[in-house]
């Protein structure tokens, strides 16, 4: 049992049910959730550590909704540069195929590291080829020891390019290994109380790399035992194309078939959905995970998020796999979508003045799917805000920077539009993960040199 008392906090951003923003205030954790918030005085008995955050901004931890943590490995592949999705698929599956455990524990933590030094306090990620004899579990070791939250989720592919399928055949696996893995998985590690530090969830690649058949056993097999289902989803034109060749329907007509529309089901990306899918997105509670550096970066396209948000549909956001970002700077992506959400706008004429003009993405919106929001998308009650008998998860920004100066008078709004630096703090569940902005789980040094030489023996092949 222990506790922490944060005290003296220039501005905490709660993200509670009535948003409030909370001017010199003070914080009190105990056993990794919050206590109390409010007046020095009003704290309960004293704690066993002090952190003073004068002059720092507190909101509530990031939730990244979506991830490959094993790109990290391949960031900026020349050849991978300037390709759609398809293309830039077809050229890294091969590089990804020469994969070895050692290489999945690496990324696992340097993807992580990075999301922790960028606000981030839950990271979901799926992991969906297992090449040389590795396994989900190499990543969910290598995570323990950052000390982030995680959802991960045992992805899959078994359409191989023999079948009709994407990938080539020497990275998919047969059906049958695939749901006992996933059976095992659920079985070994998925925790389900409030807390939580690790939850699986089952999450076949996409619609041009798993079979129909696979979707629904998937599916079943969730929720029997009570997991989250996830996949890429109406990420471009071409699986649009794809799943009426193949399927005989749209990508969320092909998810109604198999199973795959429900509260517990939540997709990657959808840029191309119509208003009758988002609709169904909305009555079904069917979750979103929006990565607008990816579509940008994979020139996918512009999700219509602004317009899920006003019809009720839950958003959350996501760096994507660091080869199609090429970072995993989650309070970065939060800006990014905020930005692009407005420039989605203006090419809908957000330029006209009067009522008929669309609305702009505010930062506090952002900021809300970035935590709230991925929340709800994951499932989880106990995360995305900051209120009594919540996780204590949470990050700090230093006000007194050069970043931020000329800009306190909306500290909240400053920390999007102005450019977004590394946190100095990050507390999981009332522990200390980034202090003073160095993370202390990780020796960083030592993790990129393992990392860069990682990589350079996967390219070089």
């Amino acid at each position: 049992m222990s506790s922490l008392l944060i005290k003296n906090i220039e501005t905490l951003v709660t993200m509670d049910d009535q948003r409030r923003e909370l001017q010199h205030t003070n914080l009190f954790i105990k056993d990794g959730f919050i206590h109390a918030i409010g007046a020095l005085r009003d704290m309960p008995a004293k704690a066993d550590q002090e952190l003073d955050l004068s002059g720092h901004i507190v909101f509530p931890g990031f939730v990244n909704t979506h991830h490959h943590f094993y790109q990290t490995l391949t960031r900026a592949v020349p050849k991978a540069q300037n390709a759609n999705l398809f293309n830039w698929l077809v050229t890294l599956y091969p590089i990804w195929a020469r994969m070895t455990p050692e290489d999945i524990r690496v990324s696992t933590q340097t993807a992580l590291a990075e999301l922790a030094l960028s606000g981030c306090t839950t990271a979901s990620d799926h992991l969906y080829l297992f090449p040389n004899g590795s396994s989900l579990d190499d990543e969910i070791l290598a995570a323990g020891e950052v000390g982030l939250r995680l959802h991960a989720s045992r992805g899959s592919m078994s359409l191989g390019e023999s079948a009709g399928g994407l990938p080539p055949d020497s990275v998919v696996d047969r059906e049958e290994d695939i749901l006992l893995d996933s059976q095992r998985l659920i079985e070994t590690y998925h925790d389900p109380n409030p807390g939580s530090m690790l939850q699986i969830v089952l999450a076949p690649c996409s619609p041009f790399s798993v079979t129909s058949e696979l979707m629904r056993q998937s599916a079943a097999l969730a929720r029997e035992y009570g997991v989250h289902l996830h996949t890429h989803l109406a990420e471009t034109k071409d699986e649009e194309d794809f799943c009426i060749e193949r399927f005989g329907h749209r990508p969320v007509a092909y998810m109604q078939e198999v199973d795959w529309i429900g509260e517990d089901v939540w997709f990657a990306h959808s840029v191309h959905v119509n208003e009758a899918e988002i609709q169904l997105y909305a009555d079904t509670g069917c979750g979103v995970a929006h990565c607008p550096s990816s579509n940008m970066r994979l020139a996918s396209g512009i999700a219509p998020i602004l317009h899920m948000l006003t019809q009720g549909v839950k958003v959350g956001l996501g760096v994507d796999g660091s080869a199609s970002n090429d970072s995993s700077h989650l309070l970065g992506e939060a800006r990014q979508a905020m930005l692009l959400a407005r420039l989605s706008a203006g090419l809908g004429g957000a330029s006209r003045s009067g009522e008929d003009a669309p609305p702009l993405m505010s930062a506090r919106q952002a900021l809300e799917i970035a935590t709230r929001g991925g929340a709800e998308v994951l499932g989880r009650d106990d995360i995305g805000s900051l209120a009594v008998g919540k996780c204590a998860d949470l990050f700090a920004i230093n006000l007194n920077r050069l970043d931020y100066a000329g800009a306190l008078h909306d500290p909240v709004a400053a920390a999007l539009f102005c450019a977004p630096q590394t946190v100095d703090f990050n507390i999981v569940g009332g522990n200390l993960i980034v202090n003073q902005g160095t993370l202390v789980t990780v020796d960083v040094p030592g993790l990129v040199g393992r990392h860069n030489q990682a990589a350079k023996r996967l390219l070089n092949g």
